[in-house]
């Protein structure tokens, strides 16, 4: 079995959950994100279920602000000797970034393909999305209120099928992959969010083997 990393964060912080209002504390990040595979078991009411599953579908994007002076005068730094044939360069970028960045908007707006969209579910407010994504402030909301620095990623369905345990009973199991953390403050807020669902969870380390249930997900 491969050792863990020391550095990876095996648990989420002790202590409640924040909330609405909170978001400046500590954001515990690496440098260089580790990506670690959950997979995420929903069941409960066959029309709780189905609610969510519709509830829960996106992009898998968050549509940040994106500050375009900001953008062209980092583009041109690296390369503002050459004179003319940078900024020329340099504002070309810029509206290829920003033709971008209206694509993924306008996309944003449609359900899209991602089963498990955190801002679908637990939007980041507007006076956040206006700060961009690379702001502190920003990356503290999200660590606060989803407990991971970044949108999900490789999101899929496992399995969507009725539960055979009970009549008129289902459940859907997501896989994916976060940033450094399970995403449990995201977690703690879908159970108080829907009540009469169960949501387990089970994180992977890279070797494959589930990791050891505690923290707050598992109370």
């Amino acid at each position: 079995m491969r050792a863990l990393r020391p550095d990876r964060p095996t648990a989420p912080p002790a202590g409640r959950s924040p909330g609405a209002g909170e978001g400046d504390g500590e954001t515990l990040a690496l440098a260089g994100p580790d990506w670690l595979r959950t997979v995420l078991t929903v069941s409960g009411p066959a029309a709780g279920v189905a609610r969510f599953r519709q509830a829960a579908r996106g992009t898998g994007a968050i549509p940040w602000h994106l500050d375009l002076d900001h953008e062209e005068a980092r583009l041109l730094a690296p390369m503002a000797a050459a004179g003319i044939e940078a900024r020329l360069l340099a504002r070309e970028l810029r509206e290829v970034i920003a033709a971008r960045h209206e694509r993924v908007l306008a996309l944003w707006s449609q359900r899209g393909r991602c089963p498990l969209d955190l801002h679908r579910l637990i939007p980041v407010p507007d006076p956040v999305l206006q700060l961009g994504e690379d702001a502190p402030a920003a990356r503290r909301w999200l660590w606060a209120h989803w407990g991971t620095p970044q949108p999900l990623r490789q999101v899929r369905v496992a399995d969507d099928q009725p539960d055979r345990r009970l009549r008129r009973s289902a459940r859907i199991v997501f896989e994916f992959r976060s940033a450094d953390w399970t995403p449990w403050q995201a977690i703690i807020r879908l159970r108080q969010d829907w009540p009469r669902l169960i949501f387990a969870v089970c994180p992977h380390y890279d070797d494959g083997v589930p990791a050891a249930a505690g923290g707050p997900a598992d109370a």
